[in-house]
């Protein structure tokens, strides 16, 4: 079974409610690994180990079908803040 980017997103958008989320199918559209940027209420108070936990478990589903998945950004809005300043528009 192939992942999408579309299932991925909705999983995590369920789960975390991100005030920024972008995902990038890094497999070449088989749904083998995706490159992943979250940021969501939901990591305040917790540390980057803990954040990265809850982004797997939101995709708790997906995982077996999913060869690899890196998450490049796990923040908080108020870490986002700072850098959204320099970058492009969210992308979801």
């Amino acid at each position: 079974m192939v992942v999408t980017k579309e299932e991925v997103v909705a999983a995590i958008t369920s789960s975390l409610s991100p005030s920024h989320l972008q995902v990038i199918d890094t497999s070449g559209g088989c749904g083998a690994s995706f490159d992943v940027e979250v940021v969501s209420e939901k990591f305040e108070g917790k540390r980057l180990l803990e954040r990265h936990r809850l982004v797997n478990a939101a995709l708790a589903e997906q995982m077996p079908q999913i060869h690899a998945l890196s998450i490049k950004k796990a923040l908080t809005p108020s870490q986002w803040k700072p850098q959204s300043e320099n970058e492009e528009p969210a992308k979801i």
